[in-house]
Parts: structure tokens; sequence; C-alpha cells
């Protein structure tokens, strides 16, 4: 087993020499310096942890042992994790319940792929299964992040109440939905995630107000027709040909039904009708996804594409199904989210921590919590400096560890910032506090 990857938390409370710090906890220096010592004791630790995830890598819905290692972890910190109805994912609520809630998320589930990674000691022991979209690192930042906060809530330090959402099966996706089914929104006033990102420095943080992720659906077309001989299309209904028309004409029209900065894109990956040169076939079907990063347009999809559909099949006497099949909601960003994050990343990394980063039509099922409350999803910097361009979802993806300690801080300030904001005045309060 990989060093540190059997690591405890010594205790909740606050860390040793900082107890005459108490009065001034909100004060960024002594935030600091409190998680400048816990990941002094811990970093080691959480760097195990992650290799031991990554060594051991599960697939949607099936994260048992990933499961397994999350509650141990937090019930040796004193906490209550309560696992999901269907046996993986972890949500576990830290401080009182008596402030507001804010939620802190993490995927744990790895991907369908080989991990390609030469001469590295925690590469993937599972054949054909990798952490190749760095979950094992939002996992552990998490655990960190749950760690140091129960610290917090043990000292009396917490304004409120962070609840911790390990999520399973964000790549199948539907992990999201499941995690809302069981209340995990309950009660939840504002949700913060990060995601490694490969393009950003280590130590560096990607924000952007507004969608920063697509929606992504697929579809599912399917055409009939009394079928025929190609050399008399004119008796009966030329399907390929409508076909043809169908998959080119569908993209083009529904872009025009929407405004442009919507991006509401449609893509065929697969199309095949007939089995011979010369009969025109009584059937063809046709596959794609759509994305979308306005949460308006997407909404209006489904309707838009089946009235299209028809208009074109009808030209041609043909008849056409389609299958709508949701899959996630575009990930658009809360302005007071994002500033909030972006105080966190000033007071524990820097100012210059912050980077904007670009939209991606990449999909994430983070998008379905922002549909019910408001938060924020960030781009946690992962590349060490110098490094060439890589991309998630390969098999030779890997971070730069030190991103760990990184995220670390930038979920737990972000926590404590959102449960301090969410305490503050406001309206008439805010008046009679004003001339208390």
């Amino acid at each position: 087993m990989p060093k540190g990857a059997d690591m405890t938390y010594t205790g909740p409370g606050v860390m040793p020499g900082f107890e005459d710090r108490l009065p001034h906890a909100r004060d960024g220096a002594a935030l600091q310096m409190q998680l400048d010592a816990f990941l002094g004791a811990h970093e080691e630790g959480l760097i195990g942890f992650r290799r031991d995830l990554h060594m051991h890598p599960e697939l949607g819905f099936a994260e048992y042992r990933t499961t397994g290692r999350i509650v141990e972890r937090l019930e040796a910190a004193g906490l209550k994790p309560v696992v999901l109805p269907k046996g993986t994912g972890v949500i576990c609520d830290i401080g009182p319940s008596d402030g507001p809630t804010v939620a802190l998320r993490a995927d744990i589930d790895a991907l369908p792929l080989l991990d390609e990674k030469p001469d590295v000691p925690y590469r993937s022991t599972v054949e054909g299964v990798c952490h190749a979209c760095g979950h094992d690192v939002h996992t552990t930042v998490m655990l960190g992040a749950g760690l140091f906060l129960a610290g917090q809530a043990e000292a009396g330090l917490l304004p409120g109440r962070v609840r911790l959402i390990f999520q399973p099966a964000e790549e199948t996706p539907g992990g999201a939905l499941d995690v809302i089914a069981a209340g995990g929104l309950a009660g939840v006033d504002r949700i913060f995630a990060v995601h490694c990102d490969p393009r950003v420095e280590v130590g560096g943080l990607g924000l952007r107000v507004g969608p920063i992720t697509a929606a992504c659906d697929k579809v599912f077309v399917k055409v009939t027709g009394p079928g025929g001989h190609t050399a008399r299309p004119h008796l009966t209904a030329d399907l390929v040909y409508a076909l043809a028309k169908i998959v080119t004409e569908l993209p083009a029209a529904l872009s025009r039904r929407v405004d442009p900065r919507s991006s509401l894109s449609l893509v065929w990956g697969r199309i095949a009708a007939g089995s011979v040169a010369n009969a025109i076939p009584d059937d063809g079907i046709a596959e794609g996804t759509v994305r979308c990063l306005d949460d308006e347009a997407w909404h209006r999809a489904p309707d838009m594409m089946k009235s299209l559909l028809q208009s074109v099949a009808s030209a041609y006497d043909v008849e056409a199904s389609l299958e709508y099949v949701r899959g996630v909601a575009p990930t658009i960003n809360d302005a007071t989210s994002v500033q909030m994050f972006r105080d966190a990343a000033g007071q524990v990394l820097g100012e210059d921590a912050v980077v904007p980063t670009p939209q991606s039509l990449g999909g994430d099922d983070f998008g379905w919590y922002l549909e019910s409350v408001p938060g924020a999803y960030a781009r946690l910097g992962v590349r060490p400096p110098g490094a060439g361009d890589y991309d998630i979802h390969q098999g030779d993806f890997d971070v730069d560890e030190r991103c760990i300690a990184f995220g670390v801080r930038i979920m737990a300030a972000t926590a404590l910032t959102a449960l301090w904001e969410g305490r503050r005045p406001t309206g008439d309060e805010a008046v009679d506090a004003a001339l208390i």
C-alpha cells in the first residue's frame, strides 16, 4: 500500500499553537497559518491517499472500495458519513445546522481507459480502468478540506454547516441526480466544486462567471420508408437521400432557431442505412450529441429538434422518430459564488493565482446542482511549470501532486468565505447592525 494511504486525522480542534488566534479566526493570516500547520502534518498522507485511489480505480456506480476508503477516513475524524442508497458515494455534514449550509462536491469515479503512464509507482492495477480525469484528486482535496474544517468546527469556528458530497458516476453520468434524489441538496444555500485542468499551472485557479461547461444530450433518429429498387426511386421513398438531408439540414436549422451565443451544437457520431448498393432500404438511423451553453436554449432543444425533424422528413415522404436522452445540464456559474472563490483564492493562494478560464463544450453533471442552488465550478491547476500541453481523458494523464495542497487550501477557504458571507445581515437587519 502506498505510503500515507492509511493516513488518519490526529483529532479535531485548533492546530497546536494557534489557540490565542481564536478571536481572529476570520483573519486571513490566521487561516493561512492554520492551513500551513494542517498541511504540514497531513500533506504526505493525502498524497498517499490519492495514490491509493489511483491504483484502484472504479467505474461509475461500482465505486465500493473508494466509498469505503472515504468512510474510513471521515469516521476516524469523528464524523458521521452517510453512504448513498445504491451503495456508492458519501454525504457528510460538518458543523452546526443553525447557520447557512455550504456544499462541496467531488466526483469519485474513473474512466474505462488503459493507464498508459510509464514508470510511476501508483499506476492503475485494474486493467482498462484509469483515473484519467483527476477524480482521485478531487476526492482527496475534499477529504483534506473536510478534515481541516472538522477541526474548525470542533473549535467553534464554523458559522454554519459544510456538507461534503462525494458523488458517484459523474462520467456515466447520473450520480448528481442520485445525490439530489437522496436529499443531498436539502437545506444547501450554495455549492462549489473544482476540476483538474492540465492547461493551468499548479498553484493556479481558473474562474469564469456564467456558462463554463455545456449541456450534453444524446439523440437517436430513426427513419423508415417502404424501401425499393434504386432504379425506381420515384416509385418509393428514397430513404438514404432523406436521411442525408436530415443529418445535414437539422444542425444548420437548429442553430438558426436560437441566439448564436448559446453555442447550441448538434453533431452526428453514427449513421447507418442499407446493406446492398442496389436496394433502397426501409430504415436508417443517425445518432449524435446536442451540446449547449445556454439553459433556456437547452430546455427548448428537444421540441425544436422534433419539429424540424418532422418538417424535413415529410418533404421526402419518410417517417422519422426522435429519442432525445437528457445527459447533463449546462454548468452556469453564479457571479457571487465566483467572487467567493476569487476572494478565498486571494487569501490563501495569492492574488496572482486566479486566471480566466475558457468555456468548454464538454459536460459535467455538476450543472444539475446549479439548476437548484447557486454555486460555482472552478478549474484547479495541475500542470507542472514548463510542462507541455496535454489533456484529460487520455491514458497518460497525470498531475503535479502539489495541486492537492493548493486544492485543500482553496476549498477550505471558499467554504469559510461562503459561510461568513451567508451570515451577513441584509435589509433591515443590516441597518440595525449598523446602529449598534
